[in-house]
């Protein structure tokens, strides 16, 4: 399927690893001319490279920036300040407890997972609509919908983006700009080592026991693969996907055990 987007200018936050760098290579693969984002010059490097081996795109920029300070996000845009495309996507805080979590923290969860992507989404949605054309994908968590005790601080902040988004995908639409949110949950990253980390810990299990425990929590037995996650964004990202707006889209496995 051509998704209609060849020579679409995109932007993807956090991207020299994990979701972010699935949903660049998928973009890249698509035709899109795309900036890839990070806050360290090596791994952007490999990033970069990575996606020209997997792609034969060599239309993929790197930019060196902190998306929690004004001045990387003022970088990012100026390196594409037409942008038809903004994926949203951000490191999520620790998991914990809440007597873990001071004002402190509180704020930089807020910062990272709500304020970052709202800022963006504020210095490009008004290009976008004025061009007639415009995608912004935000990668929440499936805490959104579902969430736990111990990821309070990423389901609060990520639940703010979520209702805000919601309110701007209602004036956008009529001038073909989309606002959707994609909701992850145990896709093969590192956010899952992490994980793992924290189960080894609290149960003295190895790894390999870890994982399977993972895996076996989730409805399909097995953790979900980044290029799976990357190809769903580059479709919400289409020309086909133009009458979809406001929504937020599972990638679980089938684990959620809601009906909406």
């Amino acid at each position: 399927m051509d998704l209609g987007i060849r020579g679409r200018k995109a932007i993807v936050c956090a991207s020299s690893r994990g979701l972010g760098l699935a949903c660049a290579t998928a973009l890249a693969r698509e035709g899109c001319e795309v900036i890839i984002n990070g806050r360290h010059a090596d791994s952007l490097a490999e990033a970069v490279a990575g996606i020209l081996r997997d792609t034969g795109s060599n239309k993929v920029r790197a930019v060196q920036a902190d998306i929690n300070t004004e001045a990387g996000r003022a970088a990012l845009v100026a390196a594409c300040p037409e942008a038809d495309i903004l994926i949203n996507n951000n490191e999520g805080p620790k998991p914990g407890k809440l007597e873990d979590w001071d004002h402190a923290a509180w704020l930089q969860a807020l910062e990272a997972n709500m304020l970052a992507p709202i800022l963006l989404i504020r210095a490009l949605l008004p290009g976008m609509r004025a061009r007639g054309f415009g995608r912004i994908v935000n990668i929440t968590s499936a805490m959104v919908k579902a969430p736990r005790p111990h990821q309070g601080l990423s389901t609060s902040a990520r639940t703010g983006l979520t209702a805000f988004s919601k309110a701007m995908s209602l004036e956008a639409a009529v001038d073909n700009v989309t606002i959707n949110n994609l909701l992850p949950e145990r896709f093969d990253t590192d956010r899952q080592r992490v994980m793992a980390e924290r189960m080894m810990k609290l149960q003295g299990i190895t790894r390999e026991q870890a994982r399977a425990q993972i895996a076996d929590s989730i409805a399909a037995k097995r953790f979900g693969r980044p290029n799976e996650f990357g190809d769903t964004c580059a479709f919400l990202c289409s020309v086909q996907a133009s009458f979809m707006s406001g929504q937020n889209i599972q990638l679980d496995g089938g684990s959620y055990p809601g009906l909406i």
